[in-house]
């Protein structure tokens, strides 16, 4: 699991932890910044996954190019 993707699902459980604080002490400013860290968490999340996507895609191009290449 990359580092990135890591540092998301800890905006996402501190974001949850945040708004569930807000919702109890009726703080809507608090569990708004809550409910912001946790989307946020969630797009770096979504981000290291299509990184990781692009890259692997990028590597079986590379293979498929070298193959051909060996071919001619």
């Amino acid at each position: 699991m990359s580092e990135e993707k890591l540092k998301g699902l800890k905006d996402e459980a501190v974001g949850k932890v945040k708004e569930t604080e807000g919702k109890l002490t009726d703080d809507k400013v608090r569990e708004t910044q809550g409910k912001a860290q946790g989307l946020l968490g969630k797009a770096r999340e979504k981000a290291a996954d299509l990184k990781e996507d692009i890259e692997q895609g990028a590597e079986k191009l590379k293979e498929k190019f070298e193959k051909d290449d060996e071919n001619k």
